[in-house]
């Protein structure tokens, strides 16, 4: 009976450990197939139109998944008409959601340093020329001046970046609330970084920032903290690595502010 006992033990431990392998050399399979993404019940009609847009690639859709683009619009209170800006729209993963969902009455100024311009600069030209609402400009966010009564400003995964590219971001923070118009929304989100470090030298080195920095920055500019979510959080990622590791790709442990200018 004992023998008996330790046999099927056996076999179940083995048959575990062998079934974990097989998920991790499946998780690690960058040919197996993207998890689908479900929209949220009671996503507005123009998000869900944008999103499920038939021009958008495979490359865009199978990221959606961990970015859950869904939610975050819908966060960010962004709708049909609207006027938007965009920092660091190379790549056009949000642009062309800002695009569509604000339509030919709306829309979207792109802004990306010129550093961007060698790998990114003809796709976002050819954005624009396939999206008449679309206004793109390589410019120094330093003096840059941005359009006035802007109803929503997003910078997605890109305010550490203002610290490597000795951008100043008191002054740009003070030019968007100035841009925005009241009851406006500045949206960021960031990969997360380890408290108490050199901001510069973590985004530097690891592409992230403490979000403490980023809240006490842009609500000195004025902006009320809105909202803070953990939509995009992933406890599993403990701060160290560099978002840019495969293994972290899409994983990186993240926070949504939404900062708004006041009505009075």
């Amino acid at each position: 009976m004992m023998r008996r006992n330790l046999c099927a033990g056996l076999a179940l431990f083995t048959a575990g450990v062998l079934g974990f392998a097989a998920a991790s050399a499946f998780a690690d399979d960058a040919s197996a197939p993207a998890p689908v993404y479900t929209l949220p019940s009671g996503t507005p009609r123009y998000i869900r139109a944008a999103i499920e847009d038939p021009a958008r690639t495979p490359e865009q859709r199978a990221r959606d998944f961990n970015r859950k683009p869904a939610e975050l619009l819908i966060m960010s209170g962004i709708r049909p008409g609207h006027t938007v800006v965009e920092f660091a729209s190379f790549g056009q993963y949000f642009t062309t959601f800002l695009a569509d969902i604000v339509g030919p009455k709306g829309s979207v100024y792109m802004y990306d340093l010129p550093y961007t311009d060698k790998r990114a600069g003809d796709a976002s030209r050819a954005f624009v020329a396939a999206h008449p609402n679309a206004h793109y400009q390589l410019a120094d966010y330093n003096t840059l001046e941005l359009p006035q009564s802007v109803d929503e400003v997003f910078m997605v995964l890109y305010y550490h970046d203002l610290f490597i590219n000795k951008i100043d971001t008191a002054s740009l923070d003070a030019r968007i609330f100035k841009a925005l118009k009241p009851g406006g929304v500045f949206f960021v989100v960031d990969h997360n970084a380890t408290p108490g470090g050199d901001t510069v030298e973590t985004a530097k080195k690891l592409h992230r920032i403490d979000p403490a920095i980023i809240q006490k920055e842009v609500t000195a500019a004025g902006f009320r903290l809105d909202k803070v979510s953990k939509l995009l959080a992933h406890p599993a990622d403990d701060h160290t690595q560099i978002v840019f590791s495969p293994a972290l790709r899409g994983l990186t442990d993240q926070t949504v502010f939404v900062f708004r200018k006041p009505k009075g």
